[in-house]
């Protein structure tokens, strides 16, 4: 009997344990992240897009000892690496860095994008938000906004702007600063802000209108000459660039941000694991200061802000990109 009751002492334990086991083995596989998580990043390198995911991806790891890699699928105004990003698993493991480029604009410009980036897309945290700044090489005859105003006016269709490509938010702020100042300038698209660059400090464009952080290492060095910026108030990454509404157009605002989204469908909690993590790392100051030697502005949002602004801009720029008769096809 002693024997029987031990050998069912025996029975129940190893049962328990198997029982443990299985409860044990969920909450361990569960852990996020328990591999390398892949940032897309829908840009060449050498952008502001790309800049900013590097800072993030190196930020994560080693905040937390994760392994995040940022992973460049460039082409069709970053559309390319958002359509990757939507057709991943919604694990957790495949985020993007997306922007008003590719999510608010792009959608209205390329008719056959099989997403919708308010639904097809999770909203994860907000990183940065900057302006367009308008500039020209330091050997340009252009001083000042005013004389850019000037030369167009006298030779309508004769002064060239670089952009980062056809119907980016930065080829929309230089259609709508044209006709903020009434002139006619002739637009050059680039595939990516870095063949712009270097195309205006060449001077083979007269004029360069890109994201500050894609310009703020050649502003810095002095071979780029800022003229303006389109935000309603001055970056506090150039201090001493003013506003196009500071130079006699008034109301004039046009700034990008910049995003990590994930597939719908991703998790609430590995969202919310995500937006923590990074409202961690810019809180910091080192990280803001990364930020903002690059030209952004660093901001933190909760999912819920950051999908709120995206919905919100999504509908504000379908009249925008109309109005312009910009097309993608």
């Amino acid at each position: 009997m002693h024997r029987r009751h031990l050998l069912s002492l025996g029975v129940l334990a190893c049962a328990l344990g198997a029982a443990q086991a299985q409860t044990a083995a969920p909450a361990a596989a569960g852990a996020y992240p328990s591999k390398p998580i892949r940032l897309i990043v829908p840009f060449p390198p050498g952008g502001g897009t790309d800049i900013l995911s590097r800072l993030v991806s190196a930020k994560l790891t080693e905040a937390n000892k994760w392994t995040v890699v940022a992973d460049n699928k460039p082409g069709a105004g970053g559309t390319i690496g958002i359509t990757e990003a939507v057709k991943a698993a919604p694990t957790g493991y495949d985020i993007v860095m997306g922007q008003k480029d590719n999510l608010v604009i792009g959608p209205w410009l390329y008719k056959s994008l099989p997403w919708d980036p308010t639904k097809d897309l999770t909203a994860v945290a907000h990183v940065a938000w900057t302006p367009v700044v308008i500039a020209t090489s330091a050997t340009s005859r252009f001083k000042t906004l005013a004389d850019v105003v000037a030369a167009a006016k006298d030779k309508p269709g004769t002064i060239t702007y670089g952009s980062p490509g056809n119907g980016t938010s930065i080829h929309l702020a230089g259609h709508l600063f044209e006709q903020a100042a009434g002139i006619k300038l002739s637009h050059v698209p680039y595939k990516g802000s870095n063949p712009a660059l270097m195309d205006a400090l060449a001077g083979n464009v007269d004029l360069l209108v890109s994201s500050l952080p894609s310009a703020m290492g050649q502003i810095k060095s002095g071979k780029l000459r800022p003229l303006a910026v389109t935000s309603a108030k001055r970056s506090s990454s150039a201090p001493d660039v003013p506003t196009v509404a500071e130079s006699g157009f008034k109301g004039f605002d046009v700034s990008t941000w910049y995003g990590l989204l994930a597939p719908a469908g991703t998790p609430a909690a590995v969202v919310q694991t995500l937006n923590t993590e990074v409202n961690k790392l810019l809180a910091q100051p080192d990280v803001q200061a990364a930020i903002q030697a690059q030209g952004a502005e660093a901001q933190a949002m909760t999912p819920a802000e950051f999908s709120t602004l995206l919905k919100t801009e999504y509908t504000q720029w379908k009249g925008i990109v109309e109005a312009s008769g910009a097309k993608i096809e």
